[in-house]
C-alpha cells in the first residue's frame, strides 16, 4: 500500500543539516545543565564546538562546493545548497550565541570556584616572572613571526589554525610593520600557572603571546591586532581506481591539510582594516566570515578539565565485568558455549570484548581470527592481540576501513603495523565503506571447528567504549557463525552472499528487510491485531523507509523511536504520522547502539517480538554505501535484556529526553529531582548478563 495523503516533501522530511544542528544545540544545552558539575558542563560545551567545527568541514563545505559549482542538486526536503545554507548560518549563528553566552557563565561560576582563566591585566608580579621563563622556554623557541609584505606573501595557515595579525610601529622611525604569528599548536592551548592559595589560574596562549610580543618583535611597538581561526574543507576525494590504496589515501590526507577555506572566524574587536586583509588573503566572502564576541575555539576548554578538581566532575564510574564469564574463570569461550550472552557498554566493561581477542590470540586451540576494524583508537590493545596472535603462527584477517573520516591516517599505521607482523589485512571495496562491527574465532575442539562470534554495535575503540552506550553479543550459534564467515569472505573477496541463514546486511537487502517486518506490523494492525515497533538509532534520514514508517503510521501502527541525532521524520502530523513519537536521549553518555523491535502481532514488550541489533543507521549511506550487519537477538535471555531492560529504560527516560515536534523544535521533557533516567538506572541495576548464574537460572524457569 503507497503512502495516502499529498504531503509535500517539505512536509514530509526534516532538513537533514538542520536537525544535526538541532542535535548540537541540545548537547550544547547539557552545559546549562545545573545538576550536572561545573567541568562536566564545560566539556559539553567543548564537545558542542568540536561537533560544529567538524560540520562546518565536512557538510557545510560539501553545500559550498555545490553552490559554487551551481550544481542543481536539491535535497530530499526540497532546498536548494544555497537556501539550505541560509538556514544553516541563521541556526548555526543561534548556537553559537548561545555557546558564548554559556562560556562567560561557566567561566564565570569556575572562577567562584577557585578555577581560573586569567586575562593578563590579572597577573601578578609574580607570575608575570613565572611566566616569561616559561614563554622563553617552552613557547618562543617554536614561534614563527611572519612579516606580510611584498617579499613575504601571506602564508599557509592550517585547518583549525589561530593566528594573531599584527600591526606594528618601528619605535626608531615610526615605519609600519604588518606581521602575522601563528599559534603554535605544539604546545597547549591553556598554560597552567603555579597553584596561589588552593586556587588553579589558567592563562591562554594567544594572551600570553600579546604578552611578550616585545620579545618576538624587538624595537616595536604593538598599534592593533586581531585573532582569527579558519576551517577548512576536509573531504577526501579519492580516485576510483587505485593500484595500491594505502599510498592512494596518504596522498589525499596531504591534499586535505590544503582544503579550501569555509569558514573564518575573527574575533569581534579586530579592526576593519585586519579584517580586510585577512579576508582578501584567504579568499572569503562575507558569508564566511563569522565575528565572535568571546572566545574562539570552544572545542580546546576540554585543557581546563583538570584532574585534581575532581569535585567538579562526575563521580567516577567503574563499569562491571559480566560476572557469566567471572564464573567461568575468565574464559570467554567456555562463557559463550554454556550460553550466548551481550554485554552493555560501558557499564558493562569494554575489557570483555579486549579479552576475547587476547584469549584467542593466546589459545594454542584457535586457528584463526578475522575481525573488523572501523576505529580503533591509538595503543589499541585489539590490534596488539591481532599481531600477537599472527605472530604465534595462527590465521588472522583484519579488515580496516580507511575511509573511517578522520582515523584515516591512524587506520593506515595499524595496517602497516599488522602487516609487518604477517596479518592478513584486507581494505574491503573502495567504493564502500566497511562498517559492520564483527569478530570471529575459529577454534578446534573435540576433532571439529568451532566459530565463536561477537558482534556490536559499537567500534572496537576501548576508550569511545567508556562513554558510548553500546552492545555487544556473544555467541557460538552455528548459523551465526557461518554466515560470520560468509561476510568476511565478501569482504575478502568480493563474493557477494547468497545463502545468508539469519544475518542481513548491507547494501544487499537491510532496507528490505526492514520494510518487509514494516509491512508485516502492517498487516497486524489491518486484522485487528496489536501492532508496534520500537526503534533505538542515532540517526533516521533514508526517504524511503520514513515513507514507509508514514504509512504503517497511517495504518494504526504505534511507532516510538528513540533517535539520538539527526532525525528526518516528522512526527506528529494529523493524516501523516500521528502514531509516530520521537525523543532524543542526550546525557552523560553518548546513546550510540542500534536495536529495532517489531511486536510481532503483540503488544510490546514480548517474549514473541522480533529484536535485533545492528551496526547500521537509518539512512541512505548505511543502506546503499556501505557494509553493514542486521543481526535477530533469538536467544531468550539476550532478548529480554536488550527489549525489556535496554529499551524499556530508553522508552520511559524523562530526565534526558527532548520530545520532537511536528515543527522540528525539540522540547526538553519536564521532569523533577525523581525523573528517571535510563544512565542512572544501568550505571545502578546489574544487567540481566551482568550477573550469576543461578539469577540467570531462576529467571528462565518459564522458557
Amino acid at each position: 500500500m503507497a503512502l495516502e495523503g499529498n504531503f509535500t516533501v517539505s512536509e514530509r522530511l526534516i532538513n537533514r543539516e538542520l536537525s544535526w544542528l538541532s542535535f548540537n544545540i541540545r548537547v550544547m544545552e547539557q552545559s546549562c545543565n545545573k545538576n550536572y558539575p561545573l567541568l562536566e558542563r564545560l566539556r559539553f560545551l567543548s564537545i558542542s564546538g568540536s561537533n560544529l567545527d567538524e560540520f562546518i568541514m565536512v557538510r557545510v563545505a560539501g553545500l559550498r562546493n555545490l553552490m559554487k559549482t551551481e550544481t542543481d542538486v536539491i535535497s530530499d526536503d526540497g532546498m536548494t545548497p544555497k537556501e539550505q545554507l541560509e538556514r544553516i548560518n541563521a541556526l548555526a549563528a543561534e548556537l553559537v550565541d548561545k555557546q558564548q553566552k554559556e562560556c562567560r557563565e561557566l567561566l564565570s561560576e569556575l572562577r567562584k570556584n577557585n578555577l581560573d582563566l586569567l586575562d593578563a591585566s590579572e597577573l601578578t608580579d609574580t607570575e608575570k616572572e613565572w611566566l616569561q621563563i616559561y614563554f622563553l622556554e617552552n613557547v618562543f623557541p617554536i614561534l614563527t613571526p611572519l612579516a606580510i609584505d611584498l617579499a613575504h606573501p601571506f602564508p599557509f595557515i592550517t585547518n583549525l589554525g589561530f593566528s594573531l595579525i599584527i600591526e606594528l610601529q618601528r619605535q626608531i622611525d615610526g615605519e609600519t610593520l604588518l606581521a602575522l604569528l601563528p599559534i603554535p599548536t605544539q604546545t597547549k592551548r591553556f598554560i597552567r600557572l603555579p597553584d596561589q592559595d588552593g586556587q588553579i589560574r589558567f592563562i591562554s596562549l594567544e594572551n600570553v603571546l600579546r604578552l611578550f610580543i616585545d620579545f618576538i618583535f624587538p624595537n616595536y611597538q604593538m598599534v592593533s591586532e586581531g585573532i582569527f581561526r579558519i576551517i577548512r574543507d576536509s573531504e577526501l576525494e579519492v580516485e576510483e581506481k587505485a593500484e595500491d590504496l594505502v599510498l592512494v589515501f596518504e596522498s589525499a590526507l596531504k591534499r586535505r591539510r590544503r582544503g579550501n577555506v569555509v569558514r573564518l572566524e575573527v574575533n569581534s574587536s579586530m579592526p576593519r582594516r585586519l579584517r580586510r586583509i585577512v579576508r582578501k588573503e584567504l579568499g572569503v566572502v562575507r558569508e564566511e566570515i563569522i565575528n565572535i564576541d568571546g572566545m574562539l575555539g570552544l572545542s580546546e576548554l576540554s585543557e581546563l578539565i583538570v584532574e585534581d578538581r575532581k569535585d567538579l566532575t562526575f563521580e567516577p564510574f567503574s563499569p562491571r565485568y559480566p560476572s557469566r564469564v567471572k564464573e567461568f574463570g575468565g574464559d570467554i569461550f567456555a562463557a559463550i558455549s554454556q550460553k550466548d550472552f551481550v554485554v552493555h557498554h560501558p557499564f558493562e566493561s569494554f575489557d570483555v570484548v579486549v579479552s576475547f581477542i587476547k584469549q584467542a590470540a593466546g589459545d594454542e586451540n584457535v586457528l584463526a581470527i578475522k575481525q573488523t576494524l572501523y576505529r580503533t583508537g591509538d595503543n589499541s590493545p585489539i590490534v596488539a592481540a591481532l599481531i600477537k596472535a599472527a605472530e604465534a603462527g595462527k590465521s588472522v584477517t583484519a579488515l580496516v576501513e580507511l575511509k573511517a573520516r578522520f582515523d584515516e591516517a591512524r587506520n593506515i599505521k595499524w595496517a602497516q603495523d599488522m602487516e609487518r607482523a604477517g596479518v592478513q589485512v584486507v581494505f574491503g571495496f573502495l567504493e564502500l565503506k566497511t562498517h559492520a562491527k564483527i569478530s570471529v574465532v575459529i577454534r578446534r575442539e573435540d576433532g571439529k571447528l568451532k566459530s565463536y562470534v561477537h558482534f556490536g554495535t559499537g567500534n572496537y575503540h576501548p576508550q569511545t567504549a567508556k562513554v558510548y552506550t553500546d552492545i555487544s553479543f556473544f555467541t557460538d550459534n552455528k548459523a551465526l557463525g557461518r554466515d560470520a564467515v560468509h561476510v568476511f569472505n565478501y569482504l575478502t573477496g568480493n563474493t557477494v552472499p547468497t545463502s545468508l541463514e539469519k544475518l542481513k546486511i548491507s547494501p544487499i537487502n537491510i532496507r528490505s528487510t526492514l520494510m518487509e517486518l514494516v509491512d508485516q506490523e502492517i498487516e497486524f494492525a489491518k486484522a485487528g491485531k496489536p501492532a508496534n515497533m520500537w526503534v533505538k538509532l542515532n540517526a533516521l534520514v533514508d526517504p524511503i523507509i520514513i515513507d514507509k514508517l508514514y504509512e504503517a503510521s497511517q495504518n494504526g501502527v504505534s511507532i516510538d523511536m528513540v533517535v539520538r541525532g539527526i532525525c528526518c521524520l516528522r512526527p506528529g502530523v494529523k493524516g501523516l504520522s500521528e502514531n509516530i513519537r520521537v525523543k532524543s536521549i542526550v546525557g552523560r553518555f553518548l546513546e550510540h547502539g542500534r536495536i529495532v523491535c517489531f511486536g510481532n502481532g503483540e503488544k510490546l514488550p514480548s517474549k514473541n517480538a522480533k529484536v535485533f541489533m545492528s551496526s547500521a543507521d537509518w539512512m541512505p549511506r548505511n543502506f546503499d554505501r556501505r557494509v553493514e550487519i542486521l543481526v535477530p537477538l533469538e536467544n531468550p535471555t539476550v532478548h529480554s535484556q536488550v527489549l525489556d531492560q535496554i529499551m524499556v529504560a530508553n522508552i520511559n527516560d524523562t530526565a534526558q529526553s527532548w520530545i520532537l515536534g511536528e515543527d522540528d523544535r525539540y522540547t526538553k521533557v519536564a521532569a523533577g529531582e525523581d525523573a528517571f533516567s535510563a544512565h542512572q538506572y544501568f550505571m545502578t541495576n546489574p544487567s540481566l548478563s551482568g550477573v550469576g548464574a543461578a539469577i540467570i537460572e531462576d529467571t528462565e524457569k518459564d522458557e
